[in-house]
């Protein structure tokens, strides 16, 4: 059985490039060994990832990530079950919400994850990755 979780978190300390690309290797490598597929939304001192594979496998995962001294308050706003993966190009991609487009017209700081519903962080992920432009995906 195919699920989708979707998390906040809020970073322990700077958001920086080093540790964004550590977080990124690690997990396409990870992923792509378990055939785990999703996003990663970072930036502004908040992380939100959509994860997508077996129920098993994302469950040991969302374990692992929860236990990640790299942040604190960790919630999981969103699991379903899902018949396809919406995000089946990519072991894990990456938006910088730091580097949002201004044509995009998501203005982050008025969306705030831990309080809005999950269908509606997914509709923002949605959006995000639909413009091209926000976009970094080493693996495709």
């Amino acid at each position: 059985m195919l699920i989708r979780v979707i998390y906040v978190s809020t970073a322990v300390g700077p958001q920086t490039s080093t540790m964004t690309h550590s977080i990124l290797k690690k997990a396409q490598a990870w992923n792509k060994a378990n055939n785990i597929t999703g996003v990663l939304c970072q930036g502004q001192g908040v992380f939100l990832q959509a994860l997508e594979g077996e129920r098993g496998v994302v469950t040991k995962l969302y374990s692992r990530i929860y236990a990640d001294q790299r942040h604190t308050n960790v919630v999981l706003i969103h699991c379903e079950s899902i018949a396809e993966r919406r995000f089946e190009k990519w072991s894990m991609a990456h938006v910088s919400l730091s580097d949002i487009d201004p044509k995009t017209k998501i203005v982050w700081p008025e969306f705030d994850p831990y309080s809005a519903s999950g269908l509606l962080v997914m509709a923002r992920i949605d959006e995000l990755l639909a413009t091209g432009t926000t976009i970094q995906s080493p693996d495709s």
